[in-house]
């Protein structure tokens, strides 16, 4: 459900795109130093949208550097640190345990248990620094659960709780901000449920899965979906712009309001093809 949030490169200068992947290969090198190698695997551009945001928020001291990797032996790359790729590493640590064990008791895929066994062992440490934030991921990904083994029709309330999810984890502390960043968490997660869900009507129609859609016996209508995540962005949007953010607004606002849409209807194109 993630690999959504994502920057529209082609449109980013040659400096965005560097500042964009020194973030997500500071995550990807924090989430190594913080639960592993393997952890790696599970790494998602939507946390450097979460790190990029907040470093914007919050501007904190950055630590830089240059390293090759296991993954990019040969060409050294720019990394970034702070408190907020840091942060970001765990919960990408953290939604993936919980991702795969969730397809792992639902589904029975050999390869989600291997790798929720992989993830474990550095969860209590992720859970004693964000107690709030794994706490809310679980209770949303067991009411997701549930709503689809009742094959529950209707797409606002695992939507919603998908949100819910979503606005706990752009809240990094009780603040003045958080009340901004939980409603616009909230909608983005929406978005992303959706989405997903609209991306996924026919696969899950094949192979007999729950899709809020399908559970309550919608035609396939892209121009109608269409329109439901037009609204969920606005929403999100909105509560975005009340953010005073300068340091990377120009790169945060390709993501959210280009770089979804780019991949949306990239991933659309390769559906209907399918058709």
């Amino acid at each position: 459900m993630f690999g959504y949030v994502t920057a529209s490169l082609r449109e980013l200068t040659k400096e965005q795109q560097r500042r964009y992947s020194a973030v997500y290969c500071g995550i990807c090198r924090r989430i190594r130093e913080q639960s592993g190698q393997l952890s790696r695997l599970g790494l998602s551009y939507d946390m450097a949208f979460l790190a990029l945001l907040l470093m914007s928020l919050y501007e904190p001291e950055e630590d830089s550097g240059k390293n090759s990797c296991a993954l990019h032996p040969i060409t050294r790359r720019d990394w970034l640190d702070n408190d907020y790729i840091r942060y970001a590493a765990d919960m990408n640590v953290a939604l993936a345990y919980y991702n795969c064990l969730d397809d792992w008791q639902d589904d029975g895929k050999r390869t989600a248990k291997w790798m929720a066994q992989a993830y474990e062992p550095h969860l209590p440490d992720i859970e004693s620094r964000w107690p709030r934030q794994c706490q809310a991921i679980k209770k949303s990904i067991d009411e997701l659960s549930a709503l689809e083994k009742e094959n529950c029709p209707n797409p606002d309330q695992p939507a919603g709780a998908f949100g819910e999810l979503m606005g706990e984890l752009l809240v990094v502390r009780e603040d003045w901000w958080a009340p901004i960043l939980r409603k616009m968490g909230n909608a983005l997660g929406r978005f992303i449920y959706l989405l997903d869900a609209e991306l996924d009507y026919d696969k899950d129609k094949r192979r007999g899965k729950y899709n809020p859609f399908l559970a309550r016996g919608e035609e396939k209508n892209w121009a109608r979906w269409e329109d439901y995540l037009v609204l969920t962005m606005g929403r999100c949007t909105a509560e975005f712009e009340k953010l005073p953010l300068v340091q990377d607004k120009q790169l945060l606002d390709n993501i959210l309001y280009s770089g979804v849409w780019v991949n949306y209807r990239g991933k659309r194109k390769e559906e209907e093809r399918h058709d």
